[in-house]
């Protein structure tokens, strides 16, 4: 196996990972919202928060699969 096939799947692992962190945690905050809508405030930024975090690794998880693809050759 190349290390570009290594690069391109830890790009695409990275990326599908963020987005059903980022899917999970909304429908979690949605469903809180409606069991608790006084907590709003609170719930959204934890939201926000852990969207952002997530955001982040998958972006520096595609970042460095980009990375090992173009530092291979």
């Amino acid at each position: 196996m190349s290390l570009t096939a290594i690069g391109v799947g830890m790009a695409a692992l990275a990326v599908v990972g963020g987005g059903l962190g980022i899917g999970i945690a909304t429908s979690s905050a949605v469903k809180a919202v409606a069991q608790q809508p006084e907590a709003d405030g609170k719930i959204m930024r934890n939201l926000l928060l852990g969207s952002a975090l997530a955001e982040a690794t998958a972006i520096y998880g595609f970042v460095l699969g980009i990375l090992i693809i173009f530092m291979v050759k």
